[in-house]
């Protein structure tokens, strides 16, 4: 089994693990949720992050933060890069790369990208030049894997904006790319307590009607589904993943009231909490 290769300096961390069959148990056993992912995930894997299943045909990159993922069938030749915000911080370089809201926090839920032969070959050669100055532990390592890190991240940013927002189905024109980077990344900051259009309205400085005028024009589901939508993914993280009651479940994501917060599952998902939790909780739980 490959030795995981680390990087750590005061509260700074990166670490490489490349798969195989010997170590999967560890990399489905939640150790790495608390991290910022980056995966190299070859064409035959098969992949579960959150409640969706994926089975790539070309080499894809998947991009995660908070979301849940379990290696369900593969062998050799992928690659795990993780690191904590100390490392390499979204929010913070997120203005040279733009990928806050769309690699990451997309309102979407799409944490992939597929690359062609040519560009997952040069995806691969930066990987290869990561796990080298792990390997040599140079003085410079450090700022080396950050200007890597980087180059991973915008050439994935280029791919996923050409694979999922200019096609014929979805057209965001570069003028609307902001606003809808920026609905992504409140969300996620606030989905827990700000649960209403016109408060994200707010937070963006334009009216509400505005702002669901936007995305009904790029064809989007409307900004008020979108925050259900990810109240829902939470809930069933926390149903799934832990032994929280469903009382302080609903709690957690802001609801007062566990009878409402009851209903409003029930309707949007066709179950109620702890039926969810019933069907669908088996294997290890860990906390989150």
């Amino acid at each position: 089994m490959s030795q995981p290769l680390i990087f750590e300096d005061h509260y700074k961390k990166l670490g490489f693990e490349v798969f195989s069959n010997k170590n999967l148990e560890i990399i489905n056993s939640g150790q790495f949720r608390p991290y910022i992912k980056i995966l190299l995930i070859p064409a035959g894997y098969e992949l579960t992050v959150d409640f969706k299943q994926y089975a790539p045909k070309r080499t894809s990159l998947f991009f995660l933060t908070n979301q849940n993922f379990t290696i369900e069938k593969g062998k050799e030749g992928a690659i795990l890069l993780y690191y904590n915000r100390d490392f390499y911080c979204i929010q913070i370089h997120d203005k040279e790369v733009a990928c806050d809201g769309l690699l990451f926090h997309n309102i979407f839920e799409i944490p992939f990208v597929e690359l062609e032969d040519e560009e997952a070959s040069i995806i691969k050669e930066l990987f290869q030049h990561i796990k080298n100055e792990l390997e040599w532990k140079d003085s410079s390592a450090e700022e080396m894997i950050r200007t890597y890190v980087k180059q991973l991240i915008i050439r994935a940013t280029r791919k996923w904006k050409k694979q999922n927002i200019d096609t014929e189905h979805i057209k965001i024109p570069g003028s609307e790319l902001d606003i809808f980077r920026d609905f992504s990344r409140y969300l996620e900051i606030h989905f827990k307590e700000k649960h209403h259009v016109s408060e994200y309205a707010d937070l963006l400085h334009v009216a509400p009607k505005t702002l669901t005028h936007k995305f009904k024009n790029l064809n989007l589901e409307s900004p008020n589904q979108l925050i259900i939508n990810r109240i829902l993914l939470e809930a069933k993280r926390l149903l799934f993943y832990t032994d929280k009651p469903i009382k302080e479940i609903a709690y957690d994501l802001g609801y007062e009231d566990p009878a409402y917060f009851n209903r409003l599952f029930t309707n949007k998902t066709g179950s109620t909490p702890a039926t969810f939790k019933k069907n669908y909780n088996s294997g290890k739980k860990y906390n989150i």
